[in-house]
Parts: C-alpha cells; structure tokens; sequence
C-alpha cells in the first residue's frame, strides 16, 4: 500500500488513458511512469538515497507531478514548499527538512535566488537563468535503479506554521497519504471517470493528498490549472468537462463578482462540488446552489497532521446545518469531542475534536516534544474547539492554537507576531482575524510603538513583505498605545475580537 504503487498499477490498467490534463495536453499513465523513473534515476545519479528529502516548489503543471513521483521513486520524501513563501521562509523549511534537492518552477527562480544554498537547486516547468532545469537533464537519464517501499516508509513532509512561530514538518508514511487519498475517493464517490480539477496549489494538503492522490487510487484524470483565476476556473470545467473540483469558498464567489457572463458558462460536467477552509452561512449556501445550479455542494474539515482527514457536511445538511463542519468523521477516521483527557462532550457542550486514523501523521519531524504533547493514547488532538448540537453535529467556536483561517490558508498570530517585533520601532503586538463575508477571515495587527519611534503602515507592511508570504501580511495594522493584559502579561485577544470585530 504505497504511492508508486498506485502509479504501476494505473500505468498497467489504464495505460493509455490521460493521467493528466494540461493547457489542452494529456499525458498518459505510461506516460507519466516514464518521465518519474527518469527524474529519479536522475535524483539518483545526485546521490538521493532512500530517507533523503526532495523539496518541490512550483505551481500546478505536469513539472510538480513528475518531481513528485521521481523523488518517491528515488525513495525520498517529498517536501512541498508554498511558492508564496518568501525567502526566509523557504530557506528554514529547506534546513529543517534537510533536503538535498530543491526543484522549484522556473518562474520562481527570483525569491529563490535569495535563499542561501542548502540544497541543489534545479528549475522545473519552464526555465530560470542560472539553474539547471530537469526536463532538459532528463533527456540524458542514466538507468533508474528500482527501490523497494514499504507503506511505512516516509512520504511526505508537510510543513504547517506553529504557535511557536517556527513552521513544524507533518510526517506522512506511504500509508498515511494513501488512506488520505482513499478517504477522499469515497467520500465523494470518485469513479476512475471522473475529471477533477486541480485549480487550488497542489502542494497544499488537501489538494495533494485528498484529492489528487484520491484521483490516482481510483484511475481518474487531474486537470491542472496552474494557478487559479475566476475566468480560467470557468473556462477549464466548460473545455475539459470536469466532474470534481476542489477549493476554498472564496473560490466561489470570486467568479460571480467579477465575471459579468457567469451564467453563459457550461458548468453542467459537474457532478461535485467541495469546499474546505471555512465554513459557509446559509444565505451563502443558498446562493451559490441556485448560481451553480446544483445541489451536490460538499463541505470538509481536516488539517494537515491528519493527512487531511476529518468529517464532511454532506449536500442535504448545506442549509440545515449550514456553518456546522459535519456530524461523523470520513470513512476511515474516527472522531471524538472531548471535555478533557477522559470526558466525552455531551450534545450541547463543547470540547476538543480529536481524529484518528490511518492517514495520521507519525509525528512532528525532529520534533518529539510537539508530537507528544499533540497525542494522547494513539489521537491526535487538533486544537479546534467544538459545540455538539442536539443532533450530533460539530460547529467549531475556538482554536486553542489562534489560528487564522484566510481564503483557505492558515495564518498562525504568533508567527506573524514575531515578524512585527523583529522591527525595532515595535515595542509589542497582537495579530488576530477579523471576520469576513469572503475570506472567512482576515489578518489585522495591533501594533504598540516605542518610545520616540515612528513607523506608518505602509513601511510596516513593506517591512513584513521581506519576511511574510503575502498572505500573512496584516490587512490591516492598528497603531494603538497599549494593549490589555492579564495579570500574567499575556494579550486578552478575546477582548481585542470584541473590539475589533464589531
């Protein structure tokens, strides 16, 4: 039960049929398992061995996939890094991670020249001057050296930003991202017909692991969408008849603001539709139903440590139960609300989601302390906070780890916050999300100044920019002369929700 398993085996069933689907282009399985044992016969050449880590750092294009499987092929673990990370960014996960390779697409090749050389750098997808590019080296590939896997062997390492402010590296077995996978399959009913669209980052969990890997396990055809744009959303499902998509509800209301001729479009392929990242309200749900004209709206909640897996609110519980995350966790997974280490939360009360399941993580990458502290007895303790209604169903009301949740992509106050006091003009600061009708949320700073210190918004945020991927950058930045603390120094940041959130 390994990944390079699954792409054998589809290469042997269905060796003709596209595995993907790019700017009108297929590539077959066959196809697909030919350029990945290239690109790790390549990787070996390099010295990558079983264990090594292969950083992949690209958009949505054939490219990613390719390096994705070739470093699995090799024996590597994967390390999907955002391409919306700045340098510094980039530069801890390349550390931490230890990887020996960083394949990053051509068109990245500025951040990445500032990021001090801690592994090889090599372009992929199009051309970065300076860097080798695999797609060129590949046509000179030495033999490939089959590795043996085991569902045990390490995967994937996902990296999700911490409260501590240093991101922490999820570690993900063979078996872990395939049940992921699996779980996805089934919770939508996914048939090797079907066409998902990949229009949200690859490298992000959900779509990686849920989805893509969903659609490998069952035969289906990804089509790639390098990068998401309301117009080329529309425009990819009408030209390519997909079935499934997946995407952050922002994603769906962008297309209706901005694209005057929504309705002319062909959305009638669709069969599916999921979101994730937040929940809905149901005028929203409501709307976007009759806009879509389709019912079979699919909402799910999980996080990063759990593969992703969680629970699904499925099409009939979209109005009823509208801004609830589900009642039951996805096939596979098991679930509990719990008041403390030993108490069940009671419909009515509230209490701590804890998941378990084969797609959980092993731990925290050279992290042992963190990876304790977030098990107990074998279940993994998300840190989302939960109200059970009457009829079983989760809506969540906190995070004991204040996150912020913005168009999909989780934004940790404490990171953010050390990025503000790094500035010398800055005495203190709090981050915290503001509710919002689109995003689900947004980041605002309240920022306390030193004495006889001046600093505008504008050169905060320039500031950040060099040390923040663009979306932890506060919306909003709040100069203010004090902030309300408890007696033992730490920020009330409910009273600040109360404030700011009105």
């Amino acid at each position: 039960m390994n990944l390079i398993e699954i792409l054998n085996r589809n290469a042997s069933k269905f060796p003709n049929k596209d595995c993907l689907r790019y700017n009108g282009q297929g590539i077959t399985f066959v196809e697909l398992l030919a350029q990945a044992e290239k690109s790790a016969a390549i990787l070996q050449s390099w010295g990558v061995n079983k264990g090594d880590k292969v950083a992949i750092m690209s958009y949505n294009t054939p490219a990613f996939v390719i390096a994705f499987y070739g470093a699995l092929k090799a024996g590597a673990a994967v390390v999907p890094v955002n391409h919306k990370l700045a340098a510094p960014e980039i530069s801890y996960i390349l550390e931490h991670s230890e990887s020996k390779v960083l394949f990053f697409d051509g068109a990245l090749g500025e951040v990445v020249r500032k990021v001090p050389v801690q592994a090889r750098m090599v372009a992929i997808g199009s051309d970065a001057e300076g860097f080798d590019r695999l797609e060129r080296i590949m046509d000179n590939a030495p033999n490939f050296t089959h590795i043996p896997i085991e569902d045990h062997d390490p995967a994937e390492i996902l990296y999700t930003s911490g409260t501590t402010g240093k991101p922490k590296g999820c570690l993900h077995s063979h078996k872990n991202v395939v049940f992921a996978g699996i779980t996805g399959a089934l919770a939508v009913k996914m048939d090797e017909q079907d066409r998902l669209l990949m229009a949200m980052p690859i490298w992000h969990s959900s779509p990686l692991n849920n989805w893509f890997i969903g659609a490998q396990f069952i035969g289906a055809t990804t089509v790639l969408l390098r990068e998401y744009h309301p117009l080329h959303f529309l425009q990819t499902i009408q030209e390519e008849k997909c079935t499934v998509y997946f995407g952050a509800p922002i994603s769906y209301i962008m297309p209706l603001q901005v694209i005057p001729n929504f309705s002319d479009f062909d959305l009638s392929s669709m069969r599916c539709w999921i979101y994730g990242g937040g929940p809905i309200a149901g005028d929203t749900a409501i709307m976007l139903m009759e806009k879509y004209q389709s019912k079979n709206f699919f909402q799910v909640y999980g996080m990063t440590e759990a593969g992703p897996t969680g629970t699904v609110l499925s099409p009939r519980d979209q109005i009823r139960k509208a801004g609830s995350i589900g009642c039951n966790a996805l096939p596979g997974a098991d679930l509990r609300v719990m008041k403390n280490e030993t108490e069940h939360a009671l419909p009515g009360e509230t209490g701590e989601i804890w998941l378990n399941g084969d797609s959980i993580m092993a731990g925290y990458y050279k992290n042992p302390g963190a990876t304790a502290e977030a098990f107990y007895n074998g279940w993994y303790k998300t840190g989302d906070v939960a109200r059970l209604d009457a009829d079983g169903y989760l809506y969540i009301v906190d995070r004991t780890k204040d996150m912020i949740v913005t168009g999909g992509e989780n934004v940790y106050s404490k990171e953010v916050e050390d990025a503000i006091a790094s500035h010398p003009a800055v005495m203190e600061s709090a981050v915290i999300g503001r509710p919002h009708p689109e995003w689900g949320e947004t980041v605002i700073a309240l920022v306390v100044l030193k004495t006889d210190t001046t600093i505008n918004e504008k050169e905060l945020k320039e500031y950040l920019s060099e040390r923040l991927a663009k979306y932890k950058i506060p919306r909003e930045i709040i100069f203010t002369d004090s902030l309300p603390h408890t007696p033992t120094g730490k920020v009330k940041k409910f009273e600040l929700r109360e404030q700011y959130n009105k």
